[in-house]
Protein backbone atom coordinates (compact mmCIF):
# COMPACT_ATOMS: atom_id res chain seq x y z
CA UNK A 1 0.00 0.00 0.00
CA UNK A 2 0.89 3.70 -0.93
CA UNK A 3 -0.18 6.72 1.49
CA UNK A 4 -1.00 9.58 0.01
CA UNK A 5 0.32 12.27 2.22
CA UNK A 6 3.38 12.57 4.61
CA UNK A 7 1.96 15.20 7.07
CA UNK A 8 0.27 14.22 10.39
CA UNK A 9 -3.00 12.38 8.64
CA UNK A 10 -0.62 10.29 6.74
CA UNK A 11 1.57 9.18 9.58
CA UNK A 12 -1.36 8.43 11.73
CA UNK A 13 -2.36 6.10 8.84
CA UNK A 14 1.09 4.55 8.63
CA UNK A 15 0.44 4.24 12.34
CA UNK A 16 -3.23 2.29 11.67
CA UNK A 17 -1.42 0.03 8.57
CA UNK A 18 1.61 -1.33 11.12
CA UNK A 19 -1.10 -2.01 13.95
CA UNK A 20 -3.34 -3.70 11.26
CA UNK A 21 -0.50 -6.03 9.72
CA UNK A 22 -0.63 -4.13 6.15
CA UNK A 23 2.64 -3.64 4.48
CA UNK A 24 3.13 -0.15 3.62
CA UNK A 25 5.81 0.83 0.60
CA UNK A 26 5.67 4.48 1.09
CA UNK A 27 4.22 8.05 0.74
CA UNK A 28 3.23 9.93 -1.85
CA UNK A 29 3.30 13.53 -1.42
CA UNK A 30 4.40 16.38 -4.06
CA UNK A 31 6.17 18.21 -1.09
CA UNK A 32 8.29 16.08 0.05
CA UNK A 33 9.49 13.97 -3.27
CA UNK A 34 12.90 12.21 -2.71
CA UNK A 35 12.88 12.16 0.88
CA UNK A 36 12.05 9.40 3.28
CA UNK A 37 9.52 9.63 6.06
CA UNK A 38 9.36 7.03 8.84
CA UNK A 39 12.14 5.50 6.98
CA UNK A 40 10.07 4.80 3.82
CA UNK A 41 10.87 6.63 0.54
CA UNK A 42 7.94 9.16 -0.68
CA UNK A 43 7.22 9.60 -3.93
CA UNK A 44 5.38 12.07 -6.30
CA UNK A 45 1.62 11.23 -6.39
CA UNK A 46 1.87 10.71 -10.78
CA UNK A 47 4.94 8.25 -9.66
CA UNK A 48 2.60 5.78 -8.28
CA UNK A 49 3.28 2.34 -9.50
CA UNK A 50 0.32 0.94 -11.62
CA UNK A 51 -1.82 -1.51 -10.06
CA UNK A 52 -0.81 -0.35 -6.40
CA UNK A 53 -3.53 0.07 -3.66
CA UNK A 54 -3.16 3.11 -2.33
CA UNK A 55 -4.66 5.30 0.91
CA UNK A 56 -5.42 8.98 1.25
CA UNK A 57 -4.12 10.35 4.63
CA UNK A 58 -5.22 13.87 4.03
CA UNK A 59 -7.78 16.02 6.16
CA UNK A 60 -8.99 18.56 3.59
CA UNK A 61 -11.90 16.83 1.47
CA UNK A 62 -11.14 18.86 -1.93
CA UNK A 63 -7.53 17.65 -1.56
CA UNK A 64 -8.82 13.95 -1.73
CA UNK A 65 -10.94 14.61 -4.10
CA UNK A 66 -8.06 15.60 -6.60
CA UNK A 67 -5.89 12.88 -5.49
CA UNK A 68 -8.22 10.22 -5.49
CA UNK A 69 -8.88 11.30 -9.08
CA UNK A 70 -5.45 11.14 -9.88
CA UNK A 71 -4.23 7.97 -8.19
CA UNK A 72 -7.21 6.33 -9.85
CA UNK A 73 -6.48 7.16 -12.82
CA UNK A 74 -2.88 5.85 -12.73
CA UNK A 75 -4.09 2.50 -12.28
CA UNK A 76 -3.79 2.19 -8.29
CA UNK A 77 -6.39 0.62 -6.29
CA UNK A 78 -8.54 2.62 -3.45
CA UNK A 79 -7.85 0.41 -0.09
CA UNK A 80 -9.66 0.90 3.15
CA UNK A 81 -7.59 0.66 6.06
CA UNK A 82 -9.16 -0.06 9.55
CA UNK A 83 -7.28 -0.14 12.75
CA UNK A 84 -7.93 -3.13 14.95
CA UNK A 85 -8.73 -1.69 17.97
CA UNK A 86 -12.01 0.28 15.80
CA UNK A 87 -15.17 -1.23 16.56
CA UNK A 88 -17.13 -1.76 13.45
CA UNK A 89 -20.89 -2.83 14.51
CA UNK A 90 -22.72 -6.03 12.15
CA UNK A 91 -24.48 -4.61 9.15
CA UNK A 92 -21.89 -1.37 8.58
CA UNK A 93 -20.74 -0.69 5.42
CA UNK A 94 -17.51 1.63 4.24
CA UNK A 95 -16.74 2.53 0.89
CA UNK A 96 -13.68 1.95 -0.64
CA UNK A 97 -10.54 4.15 0.53
CA UNK A 98 -12.10 4.79 3.75
CA UNK A 99 -9.71 4.93 6.96
CA UNK A 100 -10.77 3.91 10.62
CA UNK A 101 -8.51 4.44 13.57
CA UNK A 102 -7.66 3.21 16.81
CA UNK A 103 -10.84 3.68 19.20
CA UNK A 104 -13.06 4.87 16.72
CA UNK A 105 -16.68 3.48 17.39
CA UNK A 106 -18.90 2.72 13.74
CA UNK A 107 -22.57 1.39 15.47
CA UNK A 108 -24.83 -0.72 13.58
CA UNK A 109 -25.91 -0.25 10.40
CA UNK A 110 -24.21 2.99 9.46
CA UNK A 111 -22.72 3.85 5.65
CA UNK A 112 -19.66 5.41 5.23
CA UNK A 113 -18.91 6.86 2.02
CA UNK A 114 -15.79 6.66 -0.35
CA UNK A 115 -12.24 8.21 1.29
CA UNK A 116 -13.96 9.43 4.06
CA UNK A 117 -12.26 8.87 7.75
CA UNK A 118 -13.04 8.38 10.94
CA UNK A 119 -10.58 9.26 13.46
CA UNK A 120 -9.04 8.23 16.49
CA UNK A 121 -11.97 8.17 19.20
CA UNK A 122 -14.47 9.07 16.94
CA UNK A 123 -17.90 7.64 17.00
CA UNK A 124 -20.77 7.20 14.58
CA UNK A 125 -24.48 6.48 15.29
CA UNK A 126 -26.40 3.64 14.12
CA UNK A 127 -27.98 3.94 10.36
CA UNK A 128 -26.03 6.80 9.78
CA UNK A 129 -24.98 7.63 6.24
CA UNK A 130 -21.46 9.69 5.43
CA UNK A 131 -21.19 10.74 2.38
CA UNK A 132 -17.71 10.50 0.66
CA UNK A 133 -14.93 12.34 1.45
CA UNK A 134 -16.52 12.85 5.21
CA UNK A 135 -14.23 13.49 8.55
CA UNK A 136 -14.96 13.18 11.63
CA UNK A 137 -11.73 14.19 13.55
CA UNK A 138 -10.77 12.96 17.14
CA UNK A 139 -13.32 12.57 19.82
CA UNK A 140 -16.39 13.61 17.46
CA UNK A 141 -19.50 12.40 18.13
CA UNK A 142 -21.81 11.35 15.16
CA UNK A 143 -25.27 10.56 16.87
CA UNK A 144 -27.99 7.83 15.11
CA UNK A 145 -29.52 9.05 12.14
CA UNK A 146 -27.68 11.67 10.84
CA UNK A 147 -26.71 12.53 7.47
CA UNK A 148 -23.60 14.35 6.17
CA UNK A 149 -22.98 15.00 2.80
CA UNK A 150 -19.76 14.79 0.50
CA UNK A 151 -17.06 16.46 1.92
CA UNK A 152 -18.61 17.02 5.58
CA UNK A 153 -15.94 17.82 8.64
CA UNK A 154 -17.55 17.57 12.25
CA UNK A 155 -14.40 18.81 14.01
CA UNK A 156 -12.50 17.42 17.43
CA UNK A 157 -14.82 16.72 20.02
CA UNK A 158 -18.09 18.08 18.46
CA UNK A 159 -21.08 16.31 18.95
CA UNK A 160 -24.15 16.35 15.43
CA UNK A 161 -27.16 15.09 17.73
CA UNK A 162 -29.66 12.49 16.36
CA UNK A 163 -31.36 12.98 12.96
CA UNK A 164 -29.23 16.34 12.19
CA UNK A 165 -28.73 16.44 7.95
CA UNK A 166 -26.03 18.58 6.81
CA UNK A 167 -24.89 20.06 3.58
CA UNK A 168 -22.47 19.41 1.34
CA UNK A 169 -19.15 20.79 2.38
CA UNK A 170 -20.74 21.48 6.34
CA UNK A 171 -18.03 22.08 8.80
CA UNK A 172 -18.86 21.75 12.72
CA UNK A 173 -15.47 23.36 14.28
CA UNK A 174 -13.92 21.75 17.69
CA UNK A 175 -16.51 21.17 20.49
CA UNK A 176 -19.69 22.54 18.93
CA UNK A 177 -22.56 21.02 19.17
CA UNK A 178 -24.81 20.87 16.38
CA UNK A 179 -29.21 20.54 17.12
CA UNK A 180 -30.52 21.89 14.64
CA UNK A 181 -29.57 20.86 10.12
CA UNK A 182 -26.83 23.02 8.66
CA UNK A 183 -26.84 24.11 5.03
CA UNK A 184 -24.33 23.10 2.40
CA UNK A 185 -21.36 24.87 2.51
CA UNK A 186 -21.68 26.42 6.29
CA UNK A 187 -19.69 26.37 9.07
CA UNK A 188 -20.71 26.27 12.55
CA UNK A 189 -19.67 26.76 16.04
CA UNK A 190 -20.78 26.49 19.57
CA UNK A 191 -23.19 25.37 21.90
CA UNK A 192 -25.26 25.12 20.70
CA UNK A 193 -23.69 25.69 17.04
CA UNK A 194 -24.47 28.55 15.00
CA UNK A 195 -23.30 30.32 11.55
CA UNK A 196 -19.65 31.31 11.81
CA UNK A 197 -19.83 35.17 10.91
CA UNK A 198 -17.76 36.88 8.48
CA UNK A 199 -16.41 40.58 9.59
Amino acid sequence: MWIAGAGGVGREALDTALAAGTPVSGFLDDRAAGTTVRGLPVLAPSDLPPGSPYLIGIADPAVRARLAELLSGLGGVATTLVHPRALIAPGTLLGEGCLVMGGAYLSSDVRLGRHSQVHYNATVGHDSVLGDRVTVYPGGNVSGSVVLDDDCTVGSNAVVLQGRKLGRGAFVGAGAVVTRDVPAATTVIGSPARPLRKD
